[in-house]
């Protein structure tokens, strides 16, 4: 199967996580049975400047992200560290995270969520 990139559904949230601004999210898949139900996202979101997806933890799931472009400052389970393209920030289940976007240049990554 192939997904044509205009055959994405795109998404916008406002306030994801009680973040700031309104987060872009382009989804690779329809739902959890494109991942055999072993995850439940693998989209590609777009953080432009001033935008935040708020603090939150992972209960059931993990999280991961590859930074494609940007410099965001990532919370690390509490501690803030910044990420450049190319870093790779994993929350397994039970820790928690949020990324944000401080400069005013726009930030993409790909998340995967995969269930624990």
């Amino acid at each position: 199967m192939i997904r044509k990139k205009d055959e994405c559904k795109v998404e916008y949230r406002e306030k994801m996580r009680d973040g700031d601004g309104t987060v872009v999210i382009t989804n690779f898949i329809a739902g959890p049975e494109e991942l055999y139900e072993k995850g439940r996202l693998f989209s590609r979101i777009t953080l432009n400047p001033g935008c935040s997806i708020g603090y939150h933890v992972h209960e059931t799931d993990s999280e991961l992200f590859f930074i494609e472009s940007g410099t965001a400052v990532y919370s690390d389970n509490g501690e803030e560290v910044t990420v450049t393209p190319g870093d790779v920030c994993i929350c397994p289940k039970g820790t928690g995270h949020s990324i944000a976007n401080k400069t005013d240049e726009v930030v993409e990554f790909i998340a995967l969520i995969v269930y624990a």
